[in-house]
């Protein structure tokens, strides 16, 4: 491929697109930058087709630390298995990408982003959204595209394309759009209550701004006179489908009326297993592949026809829900969720400073994390046998949708400062699981006795559109996941949303159906929260027995050095004591962890001890460390010495001081004076006639 370059301005920064130049036996390699901010993006597709009838799509983002001049973390000092973030971000890459590949393509394809360079100010994951796109667009590899991703932030009422990190500590949401020309794929993000139509403004807004982007990646096709592998997706024919459709048609809608997941996933295997002997000729891929579409074609038809879903919901109906707190006793936390055939059980732990997750980004540098939302799918959860492994993209990803949920309804740190982990245990599923994680973390940080700013809910919208016609779904069951025409997940509140995920599977969804989405959803919210406040309508006013206690105070800082001591002697003697963790900020803020109050409430006595101020005018009692030549050294407590002078140690001539007082001894001193250099002078003499007036 010759050499191409292309530059732009996007954003009040240069975005440039370089083909040709790197890694050039991939099928499709491209390099974007963004300001100082480049990654290599690679496109790979096996010539071989496979028996699998789906498409095996691979997307890898990985950041390399040499991108920021930093050497990567740990004992071997290079680049390991991937962390959360650059999971999230190979789903972030993944999802728009995979509706437009052509249906019946199962060629394993493999998309690498590798961050090159990272000026921290910019997020490279937008890029790795952009290069995928074109490294796909100018190879052979059949892809419906090119698409763009953006990232929205808005400050002071206005919207930002691609906020900076500095933009984004004053903005009031976070959402990634990506889309072609035409349509919205994918929206990701979260928000501080913001009202769903500001949400829908700032995605239709994001859309717009993109399109540059995608006119970028269709000139360097063009130019480059692109030619893409002929791939036709074999299929039965249609007549060989409508035999089938008519066949079997009775018996898949007495399967779609049955409402247990369970039991109608049976009959339909049935079915599928009765038409694979009865046409035992035909290649099973494309016979499940009309299958599906027949079940898609008959789902939609009985829905428009009666206005009733697979489990005989109307469209804006609810699953029966039912909420439990408290259920386990030593749990600092509990709840259990359940909607329907979806139960989700959520435990919240509390722990200190120590427990905070280090996490290092590009982006971000090295920052420590306080709230943590981990989200397991065993598989009993769906009546299935598989191996226990480590967590899942998609269990991170969920995991990640929840905790951005729940983050904004969490106290100031400095009010609550404790590590918060919450573990959701999906007991059983039928769709809508991480939302179901958002109520029942709620509801577990609201026993715990987190005091949070509000509750909040979360529910999985659908949509199925046949023409003209549209019918927007809540709280979407798995099967209407599968075979509808969207999956738009919101959470939030009634004052606005903190999250959003949207996965889009048809162009043209219009900016007035995502209203009505988001008012049918915000209706939704507000019954959910309804329920869960029957339950549990405000949090607990005291931790569990089990909690850590943590108990804060404030010292002046010049004071961290005494009340850590020479070597520590001071610090690890009040430990040792008391049993307790202490954390000392620069600041001055002092947090003490403890299982026992008692025992924390004795480390703040003993911290307050020694990082008293001493004050000008008090009279204390001392005692007498040294004898000098000129007068005494006396400690007033320790950690805090101050002199006095043989002058003030009493009225008259004072011949020898041991004869006034001796090693020891404990006296009364009054602080006369407390010079630049913070000595301290003293006077006995004066705290004497203080004590006989």
């Amino acid at each position: 491929m010759e050499k191409r370059k292309i530059t732009i301005e996007f954003a009040q920064r240069p975005l440039t697109i370089t083909v040709g130049e790197l890694a050039k036996q991939a099928d499709g390699s491209v390099l974007v930058q963004y300001a100082d901010t480049a990654v290599l993006v690679t496109a790979v597709a096996d010539r071989k087709e496979t028996n699998l009838d789906f498409l095996p799509l691979t997307v890898n983002y990985q950041e390399m630390s040499y991108a920021a001049g930093r050497f990567p973390g740990g004992f071997f000092k290079r680049e390991g298995r991937p962390s959360d973030r650059e999971i999230l971000i190979s789903r972030l890459i993944d999802r728009p990408l995979r509706p437009l590949f052509p249906k019946g393509f199962n060629r394993e394809v493999q998309i690498i982003a590798t961050v090159l360079s990272a000026d921290q100010e910019n997020d490279p994951a937008i890029l790795g959204i952009i290069g995928a796109s074109c490294a796909l667009t100018l190879s052979e590899i059949p892809f419906d595209g090119p698409i763009a991703g953006v990232k929205i932030g808005r400050k002071n009422g206005s919207f930002i394309i691609n906020p900076t990190t500095a933009d984004m500590e004053e903005s009031d949401m976070e959402i990634v759009v990506a889309g072609t020309k035409e349509a919205i794929i994918m929206v990701e993000g979260g928000a501080k209550f913001v009202k769903g139509e500001e949400i829908i403004e700032a995605i239709h807004f994001g859309h717009k701004s993109m399109l540059p982007i995608i006119e970028c990646q269709e000139k360097l096709r063009d130019e480059l006179g692109i030619k893409k592998w002929v791939f036709v997706a074999p299929v039965l024919g249609k007549e060989m489908e409508e035999e089938i459709k008519e066949k079997k048609k009775e018996e898949i809608y007495a399967a779609l009326s049955i409402p247990e997941k369970k039991k109608r996933r049976e009959r339909l295997k049935e079915i599928r297993e009765s038409l694979a002997k009865e046409y035992e000729n035909l290649d099973v891929n494309l016979l499940n592949r009309s299958f599906d579409q027949i079940l898609r074609e008959l789902m939609r038809e009985k829905l428009i026809s009666t206005g009733l879903r697979i489990d005989g919901r109307k469209p804006d109906e609810l699953r029966e829900i039912s909420c439990k707190v408290g259920i386990f006793p030593r749990t600092h936390g509990s709840a259990l969720f359940t909607r329907g055939e979806t139960q989700a059980l959520a435990i919240t732990t509390f722990g200190t400073s120590e427990d905070e997750q280090k996490v290092e980004s590009l982006l971000e540098g090295e920052v420590f994390k306080a709230f943590m939302v981990h989200y397991n799918f065993p598989p009993f959860s769906v009546g299935e046998v598989a191996p226990l492994r480590a967590p899942t993209r998609r269990e991170i990803g969920h995991g990640y949708l929840a905790e951005r949920a729940l983050s904004p309804i969490l106290p100031p740190r400095d009010e609550f400062p404790y590590t918060i982990r919450i573990v959701s245990e999906i007991l059983e599923s039928n769709g809508s699981s991480s939302m179901a994680t958002v109520c029942s973390g709620c509801l577990s940080l609201m026993d715990a006795g987190v005091p949070i700013k509000e509750p909040v809910a979360g529910i999985a919208m659908g949509l199925v559109k046949e023409g003209e016609t549209e019918i927007i779904l809540s709280d979407i069951i798995g099967d209407e996941d599968h075979l509808g025409d969207m999956d738009f997940k919101i959470a939030g509140s009634s004052r606005g949303i903190t999250a959003i995920q949207m996965d889009l599977k048809i162009k043209g969804i219009t900016k007035e159906t995502m209203l009505r989405v988001v008012k049918q959803a915000q209706e939704g919210i507000e019954k959910i929260l309804s329920i869960m406040r029957q339950t549990m309508d405000k949090p607990r006013e005291n931790l569990s027995p089990y909690a850590p206690r943590i108990l804060t105070i404030k010292i002046n800082p010049e004071k961290i050095r005494d009340v850590i001591g020479p070597g520590g002697k001071v610090i690890k003697g009040i430990i040792d004591q008391t049993g307790v963790k202490i954390d000392i900020e620069d600041s001055g803020v002092v947090r003490v962890a403890s299982q026992n109050e008692a025992s924390a409430m004795r480390a703040i006595e003993m911290i307050k001890e020694v990082a008293r101020e001493v004050e000008v005018g008090a009279v204390y009692e001392g005692k007498v460390k040294r004898i000098v030549d000129s007068g005494v050294i006396v400690e007033i407590w320790p950690g805090s010495d101050g002199f006095v002078h043989i002058s003030q140690l009493a009225d008259g001539y004072i011949r020898r001081i041991t004869d006034i007082v001796k090693e020891g001894d404990i006296i009364p001193v009054k602080v006369i004076e407390i010079d630049q250099f913070g000595r301290i002078k003293l006077s006995r003499k004066a705290a004497l006639r203080e004590r006989k007036r």
